[in-house]
């Protein structure tokens, strides 16, 4: 395929990307600007906050300012009338990651991944910078480098890696080959990077999945406690969905506090309080009904759970191992070892920055400090994982292993040759 139409196609991606991440803000503001205001709706301030939550769910902070008048009138503290909104609600940044990198990716297949890469994130770049100009909100605003940056890196870097992730499968004839010759050359520790990476991603995979079990068990048990939270608000139907609608939006930064939980660390829900297995400390929570779901204690027998991010590097082990087995490759201990240790790194920086991106303020005061906190959450994360890993990698091979590996090798053989496996039985 021609440069010029992997380019087209990949602006083209890059737009629609931008397109429907605003048009999922955008109609149901529409609908509740429609059924709150009627026909005297001001439809100039539509546009403004529509651009600023786009850009704040890319992780660019509000600096919110409460108007005088609302201030007099609720009795606000003047101190508390201004604050930084920077807890981002992260489904639309992985929306928007998950679409660049299927761009990426089809832009390698199509054989020209960097000028795909180039042009996608010059197109989304654009797109920010014009809704960073058009869309400024009086009660919240944004840094507008940010505003332009942000939006732009997240599509940028998910179009990289899905690019490079297909090129270093099946080749691109250009950089990535020749980096993938190079790796080759190194014998039998050629495949410490690759299955680093793999395991990695595994791990990451295994994780949220399990943070999303504990995260539906504790809707069940505490359930009461939301419907509780719900009707103290008391909102009517339409409130009541708009309060959903944003809970849903930062159900991803929920499965990043889950997955600081089951690791040990826990999180904050303001400055000073702890929510970890091992206790929980809170003082005043918000009444945001989501909220309703935070254990109420915590106990040294809970400390259990970090069995599931050790079981996770196991998995992860073992599906690595299993790949090194049929390859013959990294037969040694000390590739297997450095494996081990590149899982464990890479799951533990993964989680620094997802507990980078899932922490922030939602409001003044102790309000200023949610979510996990980085180093303890990463720390956690790499000691776990790497004994789960080490543990399937380092293991010595027994002789089922052995003889398994065996079968396989001559049903594929077989098979290659055209004939049944099981004709001579």
């Amino acid at each position: 395929m021609q440069r010029l139409t992997v380019a087209l196609l990949a602006a083209l991606d890059a737009a629609i990307a931008a397109a429907i991440g605003v048009a999922v803000l955008l109609a149901p503001l529409t609908l509740l600007w429609t059924l709150s205001f009627g026909a005297s709706a001001d439809w100039g301030e539509l546009w403004p906050v529509t651009g600023t939550l786009w850009r704040f769910g890319h992780g660019t902070p509000i600096d919110v300012s409460v108007p005088d008048q609302v201030v007099v009138a609720t009795g606000i503290a003047p101190q508390a009338a201004t604050f930084v909104l920077s807890l981002a609600p992260l489904a639309l940044f992985f929306f928007t990651l998950l679409f660049g990198a299927r761009s990426g990716r089809r832009a390698s297949a199509a054989g020209a991944w960097i000028t795909g890469v180039v042009a996608g994130g010059a197109v989304f770049a654009a797109i920010s910078a014009l809704i960073g100009l058009t869309a400024k909100a009086d009660a919240g605003s944004t840094p507008l480098w940010l505003g332009i940056l942000l939006p732009a890196a997240v599509y940028l870097v998910g179009s990289l890696a899905g690019a490079i992730a297909h090129a270093w499968s099946e080749g691109d004839g250009g950089p990535i080959d020749r980096l993938h010759d190079l790796v080759d050359g190194w014998g039998d520790w050629s495949p410490v990077a690759g299955e680093s990476v793999r395991g990695a991603s595994i791990v990451l995979v295994a994780l949220m999945g399990v943070s999303a079990l504990g995260l539906t068990v504790m809707t069940v048990l505490r359930g009461g406690e939301v419907v509780a939270l719900y009707q103290t608000a008391r909102v009517d139907a339409l409130g009541a969905t708009v309060i959903t609608l944003g809970q849903l939006a930062y159900l991803p930064t929920l499965l990043v506090w889950a997955a600081s939980w089951l690791a040990g660390p826990g999180f904050a829900v303001g400055a000073g309080t702890t929510v970890s297995p091992a206790g929980t400390e809170l003082g005043v929570v918000p009444g945001i009904p989501v909220l309703g779901l935070l254990p109420e204690v915590g106990s040294f027998w809970m400390l259990v759970v970090v069995l599931l991010p050790i079981a996770a590097g196991a998995v992860a082990g073992w599906m690595v191992r299993s790949r090194l087995v049929w390859e013959r490759t990294a037969v040694g201990v000390g590739p297997r070892a450095a494996i081990a240790g590149g899982i464990a790194a890479l799951s533990a920086g993964a989680a620094a920055l997802l507990a980078v991106l899932a922490s922030g303020s939602i409001g003044p005061g102790r309000m200023a400090e949610l979510g996990p906190r980085p180093g303890p959450f990463a720390l956690a994360i790499g000691v776990e994982v790497l004994v789960g890993a080490a543990i399937l990698l380092l293991a010595p091979r027994n002789r089922e292993e052995l003889a398994e590996e065996r079968t396989d090798r001559w049903r594929a053989e077989m098979a290659e040759l055209g004939a049944s496996p099981d004709a001579d039985r």
